[in-house]
């Protein structure tokens, strides 16, 4: 199954989800409005939500609500990537001006918080006491990703462990929680709820795997930011740390030099790309993705092998396939 299919599938639930993001928007403060039609409108791939509509189908969910706590998801993601953007001194989003950009850092930090906010304010409406406490933690879990990121940021000795550690909180999390609330709400047994966040939990590793590598291999136009934008961040990622375990002293300080560098020429980019390449950083981290992907799809295996099924596993096998 194609992943245009796999949207196709559910787009009347996406329409509504949207909708209900735009309606939710409403608020006495312009700039509220502004900042968050914004970033709705620039591109987004819903990869969450799409999750979480179809593992409700998947659970044999026949309500509406599933659509509202999708819009949950979508204010929560939008909510960090508001807040992401200022941390990282980002000066594009999706091939765009970052919100940071155009309104300044103020601005994207205060609305930022008004859609987490939001976004709690709407669990309660349409949740129950289980997301809400699946939704407290899994927000929590990811404020901490980003803090330790921030403790490691330009740290050349990061281990991996580490560095997994890092995203399966700051990134995995939210698509654990969001597989995870369908099972809630289609009332499933706790097996399957269980197989249900753990697919979500082997998706979103593999999913910032592939930004990883995709930092190093993809086109700027493709990206939507610039190619090497981790690397001028600071952010070690797995590429970057297998290809520094691997490297000579020389190569080291090849490495070194970058990250402590206050920009990132396209030649020194070029070189660390080299190192990279040279000592295999894409293809391990590349494989490291398939094995998440390959152990998600091995937790479908529980549900009936229906369209819904078919379109989840299509989506994790898209993480891998993707060029964006």
């Amino acid at each position: 199954m194609h992943i245009q299919e796999v949207f196709d599938l559910i787009k009347d639930d996406i329409k509504m989800m949207d909708d209900g993001f735009k309606k939710n928007l409403n608020s006495d403060v312009w700039l509220v409005g502004k900042v968050g039609e914004y970033i709705l409108t620039s591109g987004g791939k819903r990869f969450r939500p799409l999750v979480m509509l179809l593992a409700s189908r998947l659970c044999g969910y026949k309500g509406e609500r599933h659509t509202q706590i999708a819009g949950v998801i979508e204010f929560i993601h939008t909510a960090t990537l508001l807040h992401d953007d200022v941390v990282d001194n980002s000066s594009l989003r999706r091939g765009a001006a970052s919100a940071n950009t155009i309104w300044g850092d103020g601005a994207s930090i205060l609305v930022g918080d008004y859609m987490l906010s939001k976004a709690f304010s709407l669990a309660v409406t349409h949740g129950n006491e289980r997301i809400l406490k699946v939704l407290s933690q899994a927000a929590a879990r990811m404020a901490e990703g980003e803090v330790m990121q921030l403790l490691k940021h330009g740290d050349i000795n990061i281990t991996e462990k580490e560095y997994l550690d890092v995203i399966t909180s700051k990134t995995a999390v939210l698509f654990s929680a969001s597989a995870q609330f369908a099972a809630i709400l289609g009332e499933v047994n706790l097996e399957r709820e269980v197989a249900l966040a753990s697919y979500g939990m082997g998706l979103g590793i593999a999913y910032q795997l592939m930004d990883d590598s995709l930092d190093y291999t993809s086109t700027d136009e493709d990206l939507g930011k610039s190619v090497g934008n981790d690397l001028r961040e600071g952010k070690v990622t797995l590429p970057l740390i297998y290809a520094y375990k691997k490297s000579s002293a020389a190569e080291k300080d090849i490495i070194k030099a970058a990250i402590g560098a206050d920009e990132i020429t396209g030649q020194r980019l070029n070189d660390v790309i080299t190192v990279i390449n040279r000592h295999g950083g894409i293809d391990y981290t590349l494989e490291k993705a398939r094995a998440y992907v390959e152990g998600a799809k091995k937790n479908l295996g529980i549900f009936e092998p229906n369209l819904e099924n078919m379109a989840l596993i299509a989506v994790a096998d898209f993480v891998i396939d993707r060029t964006y």
